[in-house]
């Protein structure tokens, strides 16, 4: 089932919306460890995965052109938000101010970080979109669970391991690098696991409101191809 592309509906763009604000949420609470069974986790692991849920639920409906031009958006919105981070830090505050400190432990991120991010970010959704539309056309849309697995072991393993080795690598042992590799890994697709039935609920849902089922026929993965569907 087809629909005219250039036009965008109501729920296209509330889901859209929840992507970018759970990205963006992600990357300001990052920066505050949480302890999950024991083992330091950025806070950022309660609510990133959902963006890959969201991904998935983005191709499997949409496909794959829409869902690029979600995931530049994504990598737009969360430049942006970290160069104004950078520059409300280092503009010269009042004298009255007296949180600037604080204020840039929380929202401070160092170049690296941002980098690490970002680099990490379209890496992943993009594997993830991939996968996911690619393993849809070799089932003929069946069996939805192998897909948003399938896809979230790619696409999350390739941010885990691309977000942790430019962020940390050379600040901690090698040893505690991978264990930091791991354990986010495994967290992230443990989470989406749990939650496949509730994907199954909203693809399920946004395909009926959408009558829209698209396959990903003749499509070329190209990252930068923004604009073709």
């Amino acid at each position: 089932m087809k629909r005219d592309n250039s036009s965008f509906s109501p729920l296209f763009l509330s889901l859209f919306g929840l992507f970018l604000t759970c990205l963006l949420v992600s990357n300001v609470i990052a920066g505050r460890l949480i302890l999950v069974f024991g083992q330091a986790l950025p806070s950022a692991v309660i609510l990133f995965p959902i963006t890959y849920i969201l991904g998935d639920v983005f191709t499997e409906v949409y496909g794959f052109g829409r869902t690029r031009r979600v995931i530049w958006a994504g990598f737009a919105a969360n430049l942006l938000m970290s160069l104004v981070f950078l520059a409300a830090i280092a503009l010269p505050a009042p004298s009255f101010f007296k949180d600037r400190e604080a204020y840039a432990t929380v929202l401070g991120m160092t170049p690296r970080i941002v980098l690490a991010s970002l680099i990490a970010y379209w890496a992943g959704e993009f594997a993830n979109s991939i996968t996911l539309s690619l393993m849809k056309k070799a089932t003929g849309g069946r069996y939805l669970w192998t897909r948003t697995i399938s896809s979230t072991v790619v696409g999350q393993g390739l941010d885990t391991a691309i977000f942790i080795a430019i962020g940390f690598a050379a600040l901690v042992p090698p040893g505690v690098l991978i264990q930091m590799m791991v354990a986010q890994y495994l967290f992230k697709v443990g989470y989406e696991v749990i939650l496949t039935p509730l994907t199954y609920l909203v693809v399920g849902a946004v395909k009926r409101k959408e009558g829209l089922d698209t396959f990903d026929t003749g499509t070329v993965y190209n990252p930068f191809g923004i604009g073709a569907e």
